[in-house]
């Protein structure tokens, strides 16, 4: 079984040191950093979705070695651990601190008995290990609770695990003191357990800490709420897992280039049995109608262009009244490109995949998220003219729908040499 050691994540014991999860060297790129060939800041989106996560690392792989740096994440759940993995340490040991991240967390049910099992039972039955034994680096089964259902045992217990191995595990792997000097703006969901309402943490307006980290990530009721300012929080996605809203809503809007990685996917075959209903059904929660936010978002930037276009047409002096001035700051000037990575899913997985945390799944999301984002980055979407009425410009994946992921490209491994 490959483990790590309990308080060290640096991917040096000799347990594991023949599984280095990636072919290149940490911080190796093919082009170094220059964001100044892309038209605006860059922004990486990341929704949330458990082992799916693995999805977003290979994505941000293949940005890294293409020399693209984010200037601002924006992640809840798996996606703000992705996001603080990457703010939380500087260019050159991002990658090396997301593949011991992932390396720590997968689950192996046991490599004696592996031999003499189907690859689907092995799946399995590191499946039901994860629900009854949680990932010693992640989470692990709440003694308390076993007292039952309707034990009052407060709201910052109240959860069927608890993430402290998580905040010991991101204690090792992530520099807040780097997340907080600037250089990369980083935004974490989560919605206010009173309220109800969604919030955004956000660098430039607070200073982040582990506990908001934590809090994006509090999936109710398999993690508890945490206590922030005297509030409690829970996972973003609960109330929206397309967290692309708070930079479509930022203020003031800038130029930017958006790589929005869905690891939900809106679209699928239809089910033909109950267990393949209780998949579609999650896919179509958490997707969280990325599309229709994405539509009505094009429509209101739309109408700011139109309103800056219009504000041309109006003579200098009545261009200068206080009415039209008013009415001229509702126009907008910037273009926003949505590159849009969504995963396509494995072959033979299930409503289950958000635990998978087998090497071979977090493997094969990895490659695939590696796979898709190398291609739009080499198509460079973003080059198009851009009609000067449109604020929005959604640039989809071609023929990505419903279909199996691919193997890889170039003789691209994954995480394993």
């Amino acid at each position: 079984m490959t483990t790590f050691a309990a308080k060290n994540f640096t991917g040096t014991d000799s347990r594991h040191s023949a599984r280095q999860p990636d072919r290149k060297p940490s911080g190796q790129r093919k082009n170094a950093p220059d964001n100044r060939r892309l038209p605006g800041q860059v922004v990486l989106v990341l929704q949330g979705g458990g082992a799916l996560g693995a999805y977003q690392a290979g994505v941000f792989q293949a940005m890294h070695e293409a020399g693209i740096d984010p200037d601002w994440i924006v992640g809840t759940s798996i996606g703000a651990i992705n996001a603080a993995l990457i703010a939380g340490n500087p260019p050159g040991g991002r990658m090396a601190q997301l593949r011991t991240f992932w390396g720590s967390i997968e689950q192996h049910f046991g490599n004696e008995l592996s031999r003499y099992l189907s690859p689907a039972i092995d799946h399995a039955l590191a499946n039901l290990l994860t629900v009854a034994a949680g990932i010693r680096t992640f989470f692990i089964p709440n003694p308390l609770a076993m007292f039952g259902q309707h034990a009052p045992l407060g709201t910052g217990k109240a959860a069927y695990y608890t993430t402290e191995p998580l905040r010991q595990t991101l204690s090792e792997l992530v520099d807040f003191d780097c997340i907080n000097e600037g250089r990369t703006r980083i935004s974490l969901g989560a919605v206010n357990v009173r309220s109800g309402e969604m919030t955004y943490f956000d660098s430039r307006e607070e200073r982040i800490s582990m506990e908001h980290v934590m809090a994006s990530s509090a999936y109710p009721p398999a993690f508890p709420a945490i206590g922030i300012n005297g509030d409690f929080y829970w996972d973003g996605g609960i109330y929206s897992n397309t967290p692309i809203e708070a930079v479509l809503d930022d203020n003031p809007r800038r130029d930017s280039v958006i790589f929005a990685v869905d690891v939900w996917n809106p679209e699928g075959s239809m089910p033909e049995s109950l267990w393949q209903v209780a998949g579609r059904q999650k896919e179509i929660l958490y997707a969280s109608r990325t599309k229709s936010h994405l539509a009505r978002q094009k429509q209101i930037h739309h109408l700011r262009h139109v309103i800056r276009e219009l504000t041309k047409g109006i003579p200098e002096k009545g261009r200068k009244s206080r009415r039209v001035k008013e009415l001229a700051s509702w126009g907008c000037h910037t273009t926003m490109h949505v590159v849009r990575l969504v995963a396509g899913g494995l072959r033979d997985e299930d409503h289950l995949k958000d635990i998978d945390f087998t090497p071979a799944g977090i493997d094969a999301r990895w490659t695939a998220g590696y796979t898709d984002a190398r291609r739009m980055i080499d198509a460079r979407p973003w080059d198009v003219e851009v009609d000067p009425t449109e604020g929005v410009v959604i640039h989809d994946m071609p023929d990505a729908v419903g279909k199996p992921v691919a193997a890889g490209i170039d003789g691209f491994e994954g995480r394993t040499k």
